[in-house]
Order: structure tokens, then C-alpha cells, then sequence
């Protein structure tokens, strides 16, 4: 892999190791200490400078120049090649519009019909119910130390457990490093049967919102009071639709929520009936053939203007890797790659109200970027690089993980 390992626009230490930019010609404990010193450096003069393909702007154009990144954010991007601390293809890091990671404890369980499999009572909530506190965070911070490695800014996670579910995660993100490296939004639920209204005041404060099952697994009412109380509050309101029967479709429709999850049995009708109420759509595609019910009509989505974003859903059926449900997406539907691309950034920034600051690389955004290697023997010769990107692009290719201006993955 060719570095630059230290390039400063304005500074003085441009090629720290002028005839040693291959990792497997530096001594690891040198490579090691240079890099070190380097960053540190970096640190005190607060800027650094990408190269490469810049996957740029709401289009996804990928045009050839430099992204210079000063105090967390995108201070400026050109057209022009020059020398920089990290080079390849560069694109907005990614955002996971659906994730249940307190089933990481469970990884790969036995097939089952899925109402016995996530349903209200079936074996998710049982082993979540049974699983100790600890163990429960420990597994949750290992799936967040994966999202991590694998380019992920921003996940939105459908949070059981009430409000002891709430802080569980939120301890495992401090534990990974609070919000230094990434961000989650927790869509909370009610804990069945135990939440007061003193008790769902206390849920509304320490969550950014309800997250919850299909409508036939409540009362409406219930449901109705919690979506109400949601929008008086400014939170988000969000819930599974269309999975199993379309029968919840328009139940989940008429409460008006943020968005729907997965929409495998929704119609034309319906999607129509959700632009004009504004409501976004997410998938879950690899989830959905796991589950073996089908898959969404992801076309007919787009083509009624639906913002659709996309999650990995359940930590015990799928990793949280993006570059994984980018693929799967990809060649199951044969889109257009950028639209692909935008469903894993822009789209699940927008469904997720952080589209002014996130999902894409434009100067004055947060600098969240992935750098994806070009010379990987899986990345050499890609001819379109976000074709690469999205349809053969792994873990290993990533030159690096910046997140807010710093380098959180090397």
C-alpha cells in the first residue's frame, strides 16, 4: 500500500519517510513510531489532506482532486492532484438506518418462522430477557467496535428492554469511545408492561426516539399515544411494516411515522400513500433473505419518490457491514451504483433528520469519510471506482476511517 505518511498543506513534514511508503518495507515498531509522531503532529496543526477519487456532492460524481479537512470538517475540495497523507477513492462514511444490536448475543440461531424467531415473547426477547447486563454490553460494544472498522459514522438502533435496554447501549457506546468515533440515534420501546406514564416520560428523555414492532403486536391506541407523544416532543417515530403480510401496511401508514422498516409486502398503493405523507422507507435486504420472506420492491419504491435508506437489521442474522448489504443490494436489483451508495449515506441521513451535516462530501459537512484502497489485489484495476466501491469493496480495502477530522481506523 502506498503512503504519504505525513502530508500537511502549510506544514513542514511532507514525507516523513520519503523512500519507505510501502508498509512491508518499514519495520513495524518504526512504522509504528512515525505514524505516531506524524498524527500527533497532525493533531496540534488540526488539518489533513486526502487524494484520490472524490466521490463528491448530493450526485456521487467522482472526479479526481484533494479533500483538505481542518477543525472536524471539510474545509475545501479541488480538482487538482497533489501529495497527500492518505490517497484512494474517498466517499461519505456510511449510515445504518436499522440495526437490533442487543441481539449480539445470539449470533446465528437456528431457523424459525420469525414471529418465533423476533416476535413479541420468541426466542430474541427470551435470550435478551435471560442474557446477564454485562454480557449484554460486552457483545453490544463488540458489534459497535465492528461498525467502526467497517466505515460506519451513524447507526440507528430499535432499542427492546425499556429503559434499562436504553442504558445498556448507551454504556456500551462509552465504552468504545463515547462519540469520538461514531454516533448512534436509539429508537426506544416501552418495556412490556412496566412503563407508567412517569415511566414513558423518563424513555422520551434519554432516547431520540420510539422504535418500534409491527402494529399487529400492539394496541393501535397504544400506539397512536406513542406516535402523538413522539412528533409533541420532536422526537423521531419509527416501526416494522410489511415484513411477514401487508395487513400492518396501513395501520403503520396511518400513524404517520418517520419511516417504515422493510415493506417486503407493500404496494404500489401503499408507497404512494407514503410520499404523499412524507414517510421514508428502509430495507433490510440480506436480513430479508435470511428470514426467507421475500424481498421489498425496492424499484417500485424508488420510483414513487420514496427516500428509501438501508440497515442490517439483526446482529444475530447479519454482520453490520455495509460493504456487504451494498453488494447484496447491488446485483439482487441491478441499480444504478450511486443510487446504491446514497441509500447507505445521504438517504439514511436524511430518514435519520442529519442530512446538513452528514451523508455526503461537501465543504463545510463533518469530515466522516472512508478512503478505500486502489491497489489492493481486489481494488486494482476497477475501472468505475463506485462501482468497486459498492460491488466488491471489503473491510480490507479501507485505507482509513476518519470520523470528525480524526483518524479512527488506520
Amino acid at each position: 500500500m502506498w503512503f504519504w505518511i505525513c502530508a500537511w498543506r502549510g506544514g513542514n513534514a511532507l514525507n516523513c519517510v520519503p523512500k519507505l511508503r510501502h508498509r512491508s518495507e518499514l519495520n513495524l515498531n518504526l512504522y509504528t513510531n512515525v505514524l505516531s509522531t506524524c498524527w500527533m503532529s497532525d493533531m496540534q496543526q488540526n488539518e489533513l489532506t486526502l487524494s484520490g477519487t472524490v466521490v463528491w456532492g448530493d450526485d456521487f460524481e467522482p472526479k479526481e482532486g484533494y479533500v483538505v479537512i481542518e477543525n472536524g470538517k471539510i474545509k475545501e475540495i479541488g480538482e487538482e492532484k497533489i501529495e497527500a497523507a492518505i490517497e484512494g477513492i474517498i466517499i461519505p462514511s456510511f449510515i445504518n438506518a436499522h440495526t437490533h444490536i442487543g441481539d449480539s448475543v445470539a449470533k446465528e440461531p437456528d431457523f424459525m418462522p420469525v414471529e418465533k424467531l423476533v416476535g413479541p415473547g420468541g426466542f430474541k426477547h427470551r435470550i435478551l430477557a435471560e442474557t446477564p447486563y454485562e454480557v449484554l454490553v460486552s457483545s453490544m460494544r463488540a458489534t459497535i467496535e465492528d461498525m467502526i472498522a467497517t466505515g460506519t459514522q451513524l447507526f440507528a438502533d430499535f432499542r427492546e428492554g425499556g429503559l434499562l435496554g436504553v442504558r445498556a447501549l448507551k454504556e456500551a457506546l462509552r465504552l468504545s469511545g463515547g462519540n469520538e468515533r461514531l454516533r448512534v440515534k436509539i429508537l426506544g420501546r416501552p418495556a412490556a408492561g412496566t412503563e407508567d406514564e412517569s415511566g414513558i416520560d423518563e424513555l422520551f428523555e434519554s432516547v431520540d426516539g420510539i422504535g418500534m414492532s409491527s402494529v399487529a403486536d400492539y394496541p393501535q391506541e397504544e400506539l397512536k399515544l406513542l406516535a402523538v407523544e413522539a412528533k409533541r416532543k420532536g422526537k423521531m417515530f419509527a416501526l416494522h411494516a410489511g415484513e411477514r403480510n401487508a395487513e400492518d401496511v396501513k395501520g403503520a401508514i396511518e400513524l404517520e411515522p418517520d419511516f417504515i422498516v422493510h415493506l417486503i409486502e407493500a404496494s404500489r398503493q401503499d408507497f404512494k400513500k407514503m410520499h404523499d405523507k412524507k414517510i421514508a422507507a428502509v430495507v433490510c435486504i440480506r436480513s430479508n433473505l435470511v428470514t426467507g420472506l421475500g424481498l421489498p420492491p425496492l424499484p417500485r419504491m424508488l420510483e414513487s419518490g420514496l427516500t428509501v435508506g438501508a440497515g442490517t437489521d439483526n446482529v444475530m442474522l447479519n454482520s453490520p457491514n455495509p460493504f456487504s448489504e451494498m453488494e447484496f443490494i447491488s446485483k439482487l436489483f441491478q441499480l444504478d451504483e450511486r443510487e446504491v451508495l446514497a441509500m447507505c449515506t445521504l438517504n439514511s441521513a436524511t430518514i435519520l433528520r442529519e442530512e446538513q451535516s452528514i451523508g455526503t462530501i461537501e465543504e463545510g459537512k463533518k469530515a466522516n469519510v472512508v478512503v478505500i484502497r486502489t491497489d489492493t489485489p481486489n481494488m486494482r484495476n476497477v475501472r468505475n471506482p463506485i462501482k468497486g466501491v459498492v460491488r466488491r469493496a471489503t473491510r480490507n480495502d479501507i485505507a482509513a476511517v476518519i470520523y470528525e477530522g480524526k483518524v479512527v481506523k488506520f
